[in-house]
């Protein structure tokens, strides 16, 4: 079936190449248009140039267009997929220096110390809110697929200032419940699982491999071989020393980002010096170098294979699906085949319990030409329900309400939240310098 799918932020080659080899894949969504929109010409005509020779190399017929013009790119489109990063990684690295300066450090320090820095969050609410009033101009029948952080507390926002518009949230973390598979050896396809919560902060309660309860084969992984696993492992892993700390304290697994670095690496006591994070074999700082360095380097690679037009690009990155959420989400939709995939989507169903119902949630969704219909679970521990009220409820709405009302008393409330911090005179000093800094002037405007 043939849909328009507009890209918001399609200048991403990294991503935007990955989408376009799963919908190449995809044999149900052949002869759909692609609409690349950036608003950086130059990342926008090579991702493009790109794009189209893997397209042509593959046999596939996706009609690839390109554009500067948001609107023009929204225009038609059947899904609309932002994943527009509005302050760049030079924004987010600059506020972490004056945050270590006044003695924040990674770690549970999931507003500051982490990339949904407030600082960023702000720019991305932004354009959030443009780029939804767009879809719900142009393109209202549209499904809005929102795949950059914060995906919490975007879809959060938008949820409740937008009830009219179709709108979910999508990450990649719950597919670390499938390294847990690898690591005790068990296929992929027999295999179904709850990790329900709030993103960046999932749990797995329930995971069977051909009907059987998988959680003992785990335990007897973890008591026999998850000590010479850490040896030969890389530090901040997700099957770590301190995600089996947690899984021992709370009876349920930590999954994706929710005790690792890409998540903000909750709790913070895992992280209160250099010593404890060595003693759990942790490392945040590092963790961050390492992925810039490592999307540095995809950057390059992508960008040699652009300029070589004598290369085949199928061979420098070979036609695999990349396990993403995007395309079998589309492909649901647009084919009425309906799937179970996981989607950040408002609680309004109470299905995570506990948590409040004009808060976006991470769940099992029931994908289809209906649409997306959250399914019910079980919940979480009585404890982790606490700690997602304190930890991600509490911290959201102080920064959604100080976004909605300028008010830059509200951002310092956001700051004291912090663990790290240990006084007024500190919150108010990193305040200040990170809105000094010169590239902040519409939030410093903002926040008046």
């Amino acid at each position: 079936m043939s849909v328009k799918i507009s890209i918001i932020g399609a200048g991403s080659a990294v991503f935007s190449l990955r989408l376009i080899i799963d919908l190449c894949l995809t044999p149900n969504l052949e002869g759909s248009t692609i609409s690349f929109m950036d608003i950086n010409e130059e990342r926008l005509d090579a991702i493009h140039r790109l794009c189209q020779r893997y397209a042509d190399e593959v046999g596939n017929r996706l009609v690839l267009e390109k554009t500067t013009n948001r609107r023009e790119s929204l225009a038609g489109a059947d899904f609309v997929i932002n994943t527009a990063l509005a302050a760049g990684h030079e924004r987010l690295r600059a506020g972490w220096e004056v945050a270590r300066k006044h003695g924040y450090r990674m770690g549970g320090s999931l507003h500051i110390m982490h990339d949904e820095a407030f600082w960023i969050n702000f720019y991305q609410f932004k354009l959030f809110d443009s780029v939804i009033q767009d879809v719900l101009d142009v393109c209202p029948d549209a499904w809005y697929l929102q795949v950059d952080n914060p995906v919490l507390a975007g879809i959060t926002y938008l949820g409740r200032k937008y009830p009219q518009a179709k709108i979910v949230g999508l990450c990649h973390g719950f597919r670390v419940v499938y390294r847990i598979a690898d690591v005790l050896g068990l296929d992929h396809e027999h295999l179904t699982y709850q990790i329900p919560g709030v993103n960046h902060f999932v749990w797995l309660t329930h995971l069977y491999h051909k009907g059987e309860n998988v959680l003992p084969l785990l335990d007897k992984w973890i008591e026999n071989e998850a000590s010479q696993y850490w040896k030969t492992g890389k530090m901040s892993d997700y099957l770590g020393p301190k995600a089996v700390d947690l899984y021992k304290r709370f009876g349920v697994f930590p999954i994706g980002d929710t005790c690792h670095p890409g998540g903000g690496s909750w709790p913070y006591w895992y992280h209160t010096d250099d010593e404890t994070d060595q003693h759990w074999h942790e490392a945040p700082m590092n963790y961050y170098e390492e992925e810039f360095d490592k999307l540095a380097r995809r950057i390059a690679y992508i960008k040699q294979v652009t300029e070589d037009t004598s290369a085949r690009v199928a061979h420098a990155f070979p036609p695999k699906l990349s396990g993403e959420v995007m395309v079998p989400m589309i492909e649901a939709i647009a084919c009425d085949i309906p799937r179970v995939l996981v989607s950040n989507i408002p609680n309004a169903g109470d299905f995570v319990p506990g948590v409040p119902r004009h808060f976006a949630v991470e769940i099992p969704t029931l994908v289809s030409k209906r649409g997306i219909q959250g399914i019910k679970t079980d919940g979480l521990p009585g404890p982790l329900t606490a700690y997602i009220l304190r930890d991600r409820v509490a911290p959201i709405e102080v920064e959604l309400e100080a976004y909605e009302t300028g008010r830059k008393e509200l951002l310092l409330q956001l700051i004291l939240m912090d663990p790290y911090t240990c006084s007024e005179q500190q919150a108010r000093a990193l305040l200040d310098e990170v809105l000094a800094l010169p590239f902040h002037e519409a939030m410093r405007e903002h926040y008046g």
